[in-house]
């Protein structure tokens, strides 16, 4: 069993920036990717950001330039560090990480851009 912990999320202006982290818990195996999904009001659950065992990274292109990921194997944490925030980026932020075992899921975070 895996548990993963969020923090992080907020309220921030358009043009602010916030930064997101999640740390896993529990039996952990072989971690072949960590990822950042997001889901708004009314639309699908989407990929925001990935990162592989071996350090790539891909991201939608709706935040390419402004969303950075990063991560560190040896605390079982990802980051998503999120800069020039839009109202569109509004949404529920979920960490997921792929495992040797499977997959796991975060419960989700807030994230709020608004004037």
């Amino acid at each position: 069993q895996v548990q993963l912990v969020e923090s992080g999320g907020g309220l921030v202006q358009p043009g602010g920036s916030l930064r997101l982290s999640c740390t896993a818990s529990g039996s952990i195996s072989t971690i072949y990717a960590m990822n950042w999904y997001r889901q708004a009001p009314g639309k699908r659950r989407e990929l925001v950001a990935t990162i592989n065992n071996g350090g790539s990274t891909n991201y939608a292109d709706s935040v390419k330039g402004r969303f950075t990921i990063a991560r560190d194997n040896a605390k079982n944490t990802v980051y998503l560090q999120m800069n020039s925030l839009k109202v569109d980026d509004t949404g529920v932020y979920y960490c997921n990480y792929l495992l040797r075992v499977g997959s796991s899921w975060g419960q989700g975070t807030q994230v709020t851009v608004s004037s």
